[in-house]
C-alpha cells in the first residue's frame, strides 16, 4: 500500500467511527467525554460573568479550533495561544480573535505576525526594548505594500514565575516605547505559572496575591505616566479563583479547565465557591490490555500517547496503578492492599488520566469525541488537533 492509499484507508477509518459505539475506537487514542467538557466549560463561562471578567482560554491546551469555537460560543472573546504557528493554524480553522501570550523576536516571525494580523484580531506580548523596536519594524514593513491592521500589544510582567517579563517598575518603560512607536498598548499580561500546580489552596491563594501586588505596582507607574492602561490579563485553571477576587484583572486565561488532568487533581480544592467552580475530568487515552503476567497487565499506551513530564497517568476508575513501560507499554499493577483480582483481562479496555493534558494533546493527530459517557457511549465527532506540532 503507498502513502496515498493508507491515507485514504486511514481517513475512511476514521469518518466510520461517528455513531459508533466507544468500542469502536482503535487503541491508543484520545478521547473527549464532550458531556464533561461542554459542563467544564460552562462552569468556567458562568463564573467570569458572574464576576464581570472576560474570558480569554488558553487554546495550547486543546490546539483545537472546534473546542476553540465551543468556549467562545459559550461566551469566550476569543482565545490564547503561546506561538505563532498555533495563532496561524487556528486562524486558518476559522478561529478570529487570537492572542499570543508569549514573545515573538526572529524577524521572519515578526513579518508573519504582521500578515496574521490582516486576517484575524490579534495582540502578542513583548517585554524588551528590541522585541519591540523588531515589532516596529516589521510593522512599518508590513505596512508598505497597502495591508492595513490593527495589533494589540501587551507588556508582560514578571509576577513571580522567573520565566518571561520585566520587574513591575521597568513595564512604563516599554508602555511608553510601545506608544511613541504609534502602536496600540494593549494593557499587561500577568501570569504566574507555578503558581497553578501549588498543591495547598493556601499558597496558590497568597502567590496570587503576590501577583495582584505586581500587577498594582506596574499599574501605578504606567498611570502616572499618562498613559492609560486597558486591560489586564492573565491567570489560569490554579489560580483564576484568586485572580477573579483580587480585583487586579479584567481577564482570565485559563487552559486545563476543559479537559483537567491528574496533576490538576492533586491540587487541594479552595474552599468557598467564591473562589471557583469543580471541574471534570474530560480527557483520557483510552488503552487495551495486550498482555497478562500473573502479577501485571500491560496496556498499549506507553510515553508516546501520553506526557510524563507531570507524572504517569491515573489509571480511572480502577484499583491500579500505572508504571513506566516504555514508548508503546504501560504496566499496571494493583494499588497497595488491592486484590490480584483487581487485574485487567486481557483484551479489556483501559482507560487513563493523563498527567499532563497540554503535552499529551501535542501527542495525538485526532480527539475521538464521545458523547454518553466512556461506558456505553457513542462516537458524536472525531476532531483534528489542528496545531499539533505547531512549536514556533
Amino acid at each position: 500500500m503507498n502513502a496515498a492509499s493508507a491515507s485514504t484507508s486511514t481517513s475512511t477509518a476514521i469518518s466510520s467511527l461517528v455513531g459508533a459505539d466507544v468500542a469502536a475506537i482503535e487503541t491508543p487514542a484520545l478521547v473527549i467525554d464532550l458531556d464533561a467538557m461542554c459542563r467544564n466549560l460552562e462552569r468556567m463561562a458562568a463564573f467570569a460573568r458572574d464576576h464581570g471578567l472576560a474570558l480569554r482560554p488558553h487554546a495550547k491546551t486543546h490546539k483545537s479550533a472546534a473546542i476553540a469555537s465551543l468556549q467562545i460560543a459559550a461566551g469566550a472573546v476569543g482565545v490564547c495561544v503561546q506561538k505563532l504557528s498555533e495563532a496561524e493554524a487556528l486562524a486558518d480553522a476559522g478561529i478570529s480573535d487570537i492572542y499570543i501570550s508569549n514573545q515573538v523576536i526572529a524577524p521572519a516571525k515578526l513579518a508573519r505576525l504582521v500578515a496574521l494580523a490582516r486576517r484575524v484580531t490579534l495582540a502578542v506580548a513583548v517585554d524588551s526594548t528590541l522585541g519591540i523596536e523588531r515589532l516596529v519594524c516589521a510593522w512599518r514593513a508590513g505596512a508598505i505594500d497597502g495591508g492595513s491592521a490593527e495589533l494589540g500589544v501587551f507588556v508582560e510582567i514578571d509576577v513571580g514565575q522567573g520565566r518571561c517579563g520585566v520587574a513591575p517598575a521597568a513595564a512604563v518603560g516599554l508602555a511608553r516605547q510601545i506608544v511613541a512607536h504609534g502602536l496600540r498598548f494593549a494593557g499587561l499580561q500577568a501570569y504566574h505559572g507555578k503558581a497553578q500546580h501549588l498543591r495547598g489552596a493556601h499558597e496558590r491563594e497568597a502567590t496570587a496575591r503576590h501577583a495582584a501586588s505586581c500587577v498594582r505596582a506596574a499599574l501605578a507607574g504606567i498611570t502616572s505616566a499618562g498613559i492609560g492602561c486597558p486591560l489586564v490579563t492573565g491567570g489560569g485553571t490554579g489560580s483564576f479563583g484568586f485572580d477573579a477576587v483580587g480585583g487586579a484583572y479584567g481577564e482570565l486565561q485559563p487552559g486545563s479547565y476543559v479537559f483537567m488532568d491528574r496533576d490538576y487533581a492533586d491540587n487541594e480544592a479552595p474552599e468557598g465557591a467564591a473562589f471557583g467552580p469543580r471541574f471534570e475530568p474530560a480527557l483520557f487515552v483510552k488503552s487495551q490490555v495486550v498482555s497478562r503476567g500473573l502479577s501485571h497487565a500491560v496496556v498499549d499506551a506507553g510515553h508516546k500517547a501520553h506526557a510524563i513530564d507531570s507524572g504517569p497517568p491515573q489509571v480511572w476508575q480502577r484499583e491500579l496503578v500505572f508504571a513506566n513501560g516504555g514508548d508503546e507499554h504501560g504496566i499496571l499493577q494493583p494499588r497497595p492492599g488491592a486484590s490480584a483480582d483487581a487485574l485487567p483481562q486481557l483484551g479489556d479496555t483501559v482507560w487513563l488520566l493523563p498527567g499532563h493534558c497540554d503535552p499529551t494533546v501535542n501527542l495525538h493527530d485526532r480527539y475521538s469525541v464521545v458523547r454518553g459517557g466512556l461506558n456505553g457511549g457513542t462516537v458524536e465527532a472525531v476532531w483534528p488537533v489542528d496545531a499539533r506540532g505547531c512549536l514556533a
